[in-house]
């Protein structure tokens, strides 16, 4: 990467690139949500498209900043989400990219990124999207992890219905990036 980083520090967690293929570490938090958002290759290649552009997480309703406008290995980007004195920022480096292949048949794409220092959380998330052998697209969140520090363990309860709540906000935005 060439010019400042966005972020500073290195990844902060056990298990590096768990989300991709497994197993995820022990000690943490797993959160794996699979939802189904449409029908046919063009619904694939659309999802794909926004997701690997980073328009599953604004279309989320997060605030992104990003050193590429298309997701690489390595490309850290800073998530914002809430408001005014209660923005949090959650910076995270991109640490696995799968793209998808041409032609059809079933395939998966998709990418992991984990936190740095300043991410309320210890850990990995990823966004998968599929084309199964009957056509469904579907979209898989993965997220492992642990609070980083006191404040955010003591705001566990809260830290868990916030994570639902984006996770939920994630599916919405692959419905919509399939359907067009």
């Amino acid at each position: 990467m060439t010019g400042p980083r966005i972020a500073g520090g290195e990844l902060n967690y056990a298990g590096i690139g768990a989300t991709e293929g497994g197993p995820l570490p022990e000690g943490t938090e797993a959160l794996v949500t699979q939802a189904y958002v449409g029908d046919g290759e063009a619904a694939y290649r659309r999802a794909v498209q926004g997701m690997l552009t980073w328009q599953l997480q604004k279309r989320a309703g997060l605030r992104v900043k990003a050193e590429s406008d298309v997701v690489r290995p390595g490309t850290r980007v800073v998530s914002g989400f809430g408001v005014g004195p209660f923005r949090i920022n959650a910076p995270c480096e991109v640490v696995w990219v799968r793209r998808p292949v041409p032609g059809g048949g079933p395939q998966s794409a998709g990418f992991g990124y984990g936190t740095l220092p300043g991410h309320p959380v210890r850990g990995e998330e990823s966004f998968e999207i599929s084309l199964d052998e009957q056509g469904r697209v579907l979209i898989t969140v993965t997220a492992f992890g642990v609070p980083a520090n006191w404040f955010y363990a003591a705001g566990s309860a809260v830290t868990a219905r916030a994570r639902r709540h984006i996770t939920s906000r994630y599916l919405r935005s692959a419905r919509e990036l399939a359907a067009g």
